[in-house]
């Protein structure tokens, strides 16, 4: 990735006015201000972090989506630093960027974006995604450190994020369940090129009576209701993360409590892949710890306790 250094003093002093945001539709329900304001504020940065509707959802979406983000763009002043980026986002960026981190690679799903200006060459667009490491951190927090088998509900751009998450958890299977089977193959390649072996089925699959899993994640929104559940032996001794946070519990986890096991929110992956993302726009790098790192993780998880206080759920 170009230009990690962290050195630029303009786009780092803690004087310097910036903008951001995060983009996507629907986003009114994002607590993704809340969580960066709070991290500049602990940093002492005067910077800005809204929320922009971009990408409205209908027929014809990701069209749609990637035109408004182009006029979106092109409308943005030198004070701008950077975006976050949620749904149907993450992959219409992408022929706006001039280079991607290893994971937006390989997931081809950005949910970063940082902008450079450089003396006689104009703007430049860096593309990350957060996700994975946000996830990894998350399921840590939970007590998650390592699965074989990952049971891995959805197929779409956060998928993608989970399975590069499981496999960083070691694990050596992923059975896939999709809404639309069909739309798992880029997950089946995906998984191959990571050493997984990856098994895709529709959600009649869910409740089949000889599922193991060590971990369950879904990546499904979160009012959507299976048309079965799994087996009560799965639910209670294997834990669910759920990504959604929102409404909460969902159907989902409520069924996992019902049964005795334990869900977990997806705020813990939003809070930690949103400091990775301060990293990125405060030091222009994803591994560089932010000054006194423990002291804004803590006003960022304050900020997100106060927002939204969604426990995990336990049967």
């Amino acid at each position: 990735m170009a230009d990690q250094s962290g050195t630029d003093p303009d786009t780092t002093r803690p004087s310097g006015r910036r903008r951001l945001a995060v983009l996507g539709s629907p986003i009114g329900h994002s607590l993704s201000p809340a969580l960066h304001q709070a991290a500049y504020r602990a940093l002492g940065l005067d910077w800005e972090y809204t929320a922009i509707e971009v990408g409205a959802l209908e027929v014809g979406a990701a069209e749609v989506g990637a035109r408004e983000l182009d006029t979106f763009l092109d409308g943005l002043g030198p004070d701008w630093l950077g975006l976050s980026l949620t749904m149907p986002l993450k992959h219409e960026i992408q022929h706006r960027l001039s280079d991607l981190d290893r994971v937006a690679a390989l997931t081809g799903a950005v949910n970063t974006v940082r902008f450079s200006d450089t003396p006689g060459q104009g703007r430049t667009l860096s593309g990350y995604n957060t996700d994975v490491p946000g996830l990894v951190r998350a399921l840590a927090e939970a007590g998650v450190d390592r699965a074989n088998r990952v049971t891995l509900l959805g197929a779409g751009a956060t998928a993608a994020s989970a399975l590069v998450a499981a496999a960083e958890l070691g694990a050596e299977f992923v059975d896939v369940i999709a809404r639309t089977p069909g739309k798992a193959e880029t997950l089946e390649t995906l998984g191959r090129g990571l050493g997984l072996v990856v098994t895709v089925t529709g959600l009649d699959a869910v409740d089949a009576a000889d599922r193991e899993s060590d971990l369950v994640i879904s990546t499904l929104p979160g009012g959507t209701a299976l048309p079965t559940e799994f087996p009560s032996r799965l639910r209670a001794g294997t834990p669910l993360f759920d990504v959604g946070y929102a409404p909460w519990p969902s159907a989902l986890a409520s069924s996992w409590a019902a049964a005795g096991g334990t869900a977990y929110s997806g705020l813990a992956m939003l809070l930690h892949q949103a400091l990775i993302q301060v990293r990125i726009f405060v030091a222009n790098d994803p591994f560089q710890p932010l000054p006194d790192e423990d002291s804004v993780l803590s006003a960022m998880r304050a900020a997100l306790a106060a927002a939204s206080p969604a426990p995990a759920v336990e049967g």
